[in-house]
């Protein structure tokens, strides 16, 4: 089974999308509100999967994942955000997204993002 850390500032996307992890068969084995929280729960959770938002306050996401892959390249992080601007996308696989589902992601579309980027 797939252990996943959720981050996303609003609480409604979290469980909207811890459903449609519970539907992929992942297990959600905690949820941050912001990249500071991420990068704590990461280190201490080690998930297989970050899912993790671009916009949140403190910490962004783009800085979240730039601080997990330096501390641990190997790690898989898939975005879901609202921010689907290609500048942001790019930004966001430059620093080690394995890549990016926009919001609101449709159940099939998250599904094989995961798969993706699990491989």
């Amino acid at each position: 089974m797939t252990t996943v850390l959720l981050c996303d500032d609003s609480m409604f996307a979290r469980t909207m999308t811890r459903r449609l992890l519970d539907d992929a068969g992942c297990t959600v084995v905690g949820e941050a509100v912001d990249g500071e929280e991420a990068v704590t729960m990461y280190r201490d959770l080690q998930p297989d999967l970050l899912l993790v938002d671009l916009v949140m306050p403190r910490c962004s996401g783009t800085e979240a994942i730039r601080r997990i892959i330096a501390e641990q390249p190997e790690a898989r992080i898939l975005v879901c955000s609202a921010m689907g601007q290609e500048s942001m996308v790019n930004e966001a696989l430059a620093v080690g997204a394995r890549g990016f589902v926009v919001k609101p992601a449709r159940a099939e579309a998250l599904k094989s993002a995961l798969a993706d980027a699990l491989r």
